[in-house]
């Protein structure tokens, strides 16, 4: 009954005759089609017998629209703060982000997200990120902007001086010498997203310059 109710309404929606009769044929039926928006007559009518979709929208989410739809492409990421390492996609459109989810295909996270991970956006798009390097130089009550490339020089600079600084090369003497090579001025404690590759990376460059204390977030 609801099934021929329902192409019968939809036959009089389309019809093509006068708004006036249209709208009183739609009067007339008016308490039918209160009966057929119920949502338990929608399920039994709409081939959704669980109240799983179609069946369950109202008005207002049928016009709604994923945040997504609008994407002009999707790029894979890894979420930037623990070291669990949950996957996620970027939607970027016209070369700005303007959602980001999580990755249903990755197997760490399954397209799961904690509450800090799904704000991922705020830390991109926020008016309080910084986009330039901040440097305060000792005792300054300030800080000042500095290029990129001249705050890497400075990080050079100051990691060859304090390696002169505080090189060991050995202690005691004849018999007793021990061999050291070393510089305990410098440690290195790695961020909890860096991978095995980037590990390896940092491991090998302070193990080069005689550092021993190389950690990492994620071990620790």
């Amino acid at each position: 009954m609801f099934g021929v109710y329902s192409r019968c309404l939809a036959t009089v929606e389309s019809a093509p005759c006068k708004p006036r009769y249209r709208n009183a044929l739609l009067a007339v039926m008016g308490p039918f089609e209160l009966l057929r928006r119920w949502p338990l007559v929608r399920q039994a009518t709409q081939g959704d017998p669980l109240g799983l979709g179609r069946a369950v929208r109202s008005e207002r989410s049928e016009r709604l629209r994923p945040r997504t739809a609008t994407a002009d492409r999707v790029v894979g990421s890894i979420c930037p703060y623990c070291a669990v390492g949950c996957a996620q996609r970027v939607y970027v459109k016209d070369e700005q982000i303007v959602q980001i989810e999580g990755d249903p295909d990755s197997p760490i996270s399954r397209g799961r997200l904690c509450p800090k991970g799904a704000a991922t956006k705020s830390l991109v798009t926020g008016s309080a990120r910084q986009h330039r390097v901040k440097y305060r130089r000792p005792h300054a009550t300030r800080w000042e902007e500095l290029p990129l490339d001249r705050a890497m020089d400075m990080i050079a600079d100051r990691v060859i001086a304090t390696r002169a600084q505080t090189w060991e090369s050995s202690s005691g003497s004849g018999g007793g010498e021990r061999i050291y090579n070393r510089s305990l001025g410098i440690a290195s404690l790695g961020g909890a997203t860096l991978d095995n590759e980037e590990n390896y990376l940092i491991k090998k460059l302070f193990t080069g310059l005689g550092v021993v204390q190389v950690e990492n977030q994620a071990r620790i």
